[in-house]
């Protein structure tokens, strides 16, 4: 084991991915922790997030036949908002116990980024539970939502759930713009709409519980107008992020990625119809790869000093240790 690799992480809900490889080389060996990174008064943990992630990656660096990990890159989700213990504790831990001499530390936004499009001008829409918009004109970078299912997050999976489950509901009353098959489909997902409030407000698990029923506004959006409506405003609501983040000149690209997006044409129809509309200097593009896809990319640039993205502490932050 003779050749300085890069390790690329992805932090998110569900817990880490992680990529151990070589520039240049063969496909990067992989590893998983199920367990989602701690976050409390001072934001994401970084002792957790390293107590997590240090077995795994010593795992793949042996499978991948890496004795020295030169370069480090962590996509962590609210890193944006919550990445101040990250940014003061995590490099000076990398290079302890890992021999990291240069750490880029980004917003999962920001990888996805770059798992979609590459170093290139641009937008992205991350779409699943949640919902946020990235752009960049390689000077700087634009964000737009991202705010939670209380606050934001327009269109998102959990948007439209809950907006399914409000039509349902409104049906049991009798009340105007109810929808008889969502109701059906709430009910035969959940149970008794009326014992719903019971079920779903006590849990900690609120988004993506009511992104679960996502799908069944899709499924029931070819013969109802109440949810093609639905998916329509999310369509809108999308673009309207979009918009706000994409480079007016040139000819930026836009892509799409996250698991709402598997939903399909109910969704994706409208969605490229107002990107056509709002954004007709734009191409959109399908979606190279997927936010550790990202990170590695970002790993091999900044490993060969050729990383062209623009740095900002709360997006994308690179330093040396």
């Amino acid at each position: 084991m003779t050749e300085a690799g890069y390790l690329a992480v992805d932090s998110g809900g569900s817990g880490l991915r992680i990529a151990v490889g070589v520039p240049g080389g063969a496909p990067p060996a992989r590893r998983e922790s199920r367990e989602p990174v701690r976050t409390g008064a001072r934001g994401i943990d970084p002792a957790h997030l390293l107590a997590e992630l240090l077995p795994p990656a010593r795992a793949a660096a042996a499978e991948a036949g890496v004795d020295e990990l030169g370069t480090a890159v962590v996509g962590a989700a609210g890193f944006a908002t919550l990445g101040d213990a990250l940014r003061a504790e995590l490099p000076g831990a990398l290079a302890r116990e890992l021999g990291v001499r240069r750490v880029a530390l980004a917003a999962d936004a920001v990888t996805a980024y770059v798992g979609a499009l590459g170093p290139r001008p641009g937008a992205v829409l991350a779409a699943g539970t949640g919902l946020i918009a990235v752009g960049t004109d390689l000077v700087g970078w634009r964000r737009a939502d991202g705010w939670g299912h209380l606050l934001g997050d327009c269109g998102s999976g959990a948007w439209i759930g809950r907006a399914g489950l409000e039509a349902a509901l409104r049906a049991h009353d009798g009340r105007d713009g109810g929808s008889a098959p969502l109701l059906a489909c709430a009910e035969e997902q959940f149970g008794p709409v009326r014992e719903l409030p019971g079920r779903l407000y006590p849990r900690t698990d609120r988004p993506a519980v009511l992104a679960s029923f996502a799908p069944g506004v899709a499924a029931c959006a070819a013969h109802d107008p109440v949810a093609a409506g639905i998916l329509r405003a999310a369509a809108r609501h999308m673009a309207d992020s979009v918009a706000a983040v994409c480079p007016a000149d040139g000819a930026p690209e836009v892509a799409l990625t996250g698991g709402l997006f598997t939903m399909g044409d109910p969704l994706l129809v409208p969605l490229r119809e107002e990107l056509a509309q709002r954004l007709p200097h734009t191409r959109q593009v399908p979606a190279e790869g997927d936010p550790l896809h990202g990170g590695v990319r970002i790993a091999t640039e900044l490993a060969a000093g050729r990383l062209t993205l623009p740095g900002e502490p709360h997006m994308l932050y690179v330093v040396s240790t």
